[in-house]
């Protein structure tokens, strides 16, 4: 298991770590919560449970720097309850691609945990909570490779005895003012990764540190969005197991390591079309580390449904979002 410098780093800063009220890797979701409208902020609710809900479109669906649209656009949303204790639950879906997720195309969250303050210094909070990302119709059954050495076997089921791609995490974090850092921890296989799947063993015990900031600009209700984070997944290909199937993946650690580190920046604007509020837009350059397992020559940038067909799911580029929170 390889261990980012990035992790330590991140571990250091803790202490100077403002949350948003759940786990919130999706770009537009992530980017409704952190930039909210000053006039949404007035208001007020006399009951103790506030529920809300978004709706949006990003030009390419990035999580934690990898796309999961095949560099494409899709609608996303979600709906949330807070509790003036600081229980909050939620759900969220947004379009995927079966390139990777074969026989799903969609993605559905849902997530539940609990925020607080320390009184003892002002502006520092806490969070904790469960993540669970779905992906309805999906699992590792119906994964399906096409590589330059298995051209006739695009319809083998390769891994028959493979589970589902969902995924559950555990997350921590503190926060000061509009500086954050979370632990995310995996309580079972990294999206399905075993023995089962070619695997050298259980991936559970995975994780994802990452720092974020929302930074209010003193012009046109401008936001500064940026973030860094490190995977570190609890395991590694097996390239005996994945050299029976016909690929052929390089010796490199790289190649039979997902591990990455990815950063995010870019510009966040609340604004309000005629009488509605709520809208947000935003630009972000979205990039990640490692160009060799996400790579359209790596595991990672493979279609997994039989297709020929390979992305490169881990490079460079600005992603757009438009969406609103009601």
């Amino acid at each position: 298991m390889r261990q980012s410098k990035l992790i330590t780093a991140v571990l250091a800063t803790l202490s100077f770590a403002n949350f948003a009220h759940a786990d919130e890797p999706q770009v537009l979701h992530e980017e409704l919560k952190e930039a909210k409208a000053p006039y949404m902020e007035e208001k007020q609710s006399s009951s103790d449970w506030t529920a809300t809900g978004n709706i949006g479109v990003v030009s390419d669906y990035y999580f934690r720097g990898i796309s999961q649209s095949w560099h494409k656009p899709t609608v996303q949303g979600g709906m949330d309850i807070t509790h003036s204790s600081g229980f909050y639950a939620g759900v969220w879906g947004s379009g995927v691609t079966p390139n990777t997720y074969p026989d799903a195309n969609t993605e559905i969250d849902v997530y539940a945990g609990f925020n607080g303050t320390i009184p003892a210094v002002e502006k520092l909070g806490y969070t904790v909570g469960i993540y669970g990302y779905m992906y309805p119709g999906g699992s590792w059954k119906k994964y399906r490779f096409t590589g330059a050495n298995n051209p006739d076997n695009s319809q083998a089921q390769q891994t028959p005895q493979g589970g589902r791609w969902d995924t559950y995490e555990f997350n921590a974090g503190i926060s000061y003012d509009w500086i954050s850092a979370k632990l995310s921890y995996t309580l079972t296989d990294w999206f399905g990764a075993d023995r089962k799947t070619g695997w050298t063993g259980s991936t559970k015990g995975s994780t994802y540190i990452e720092i974020n900031a929302a930074y209010p600009l003193p012009w046109w209700d401008l936001t500064l969005i940026a973030h860094v984070g490190a995977l570190d997944v609890n395991g590694r290909l097996n390239t005996d197991y994945i050299s029976s199937s016909g690929q052929q993946p390089s010796a490199t650690t790289e190649r039979t390591t997902p591990d990455y580190t990815d950063w995010k920046i870019g510009l966040s604007k609340a604004f309000k079309i005629g009488a509605t509020e709520g809208w947000n837009a935003g630009v972000y350059w979205v990039d990640s580390s490692n160009d060799s397992y996400w790579s359209d020559k790596g595991y990672g940038g493979s279609s997994f449904n039989g297709s020929t067909q390979t992305k490169n799911l881990s490079d460079g580029r600005f992603v757009l979002t438009l969406g609103r929170t009601f």
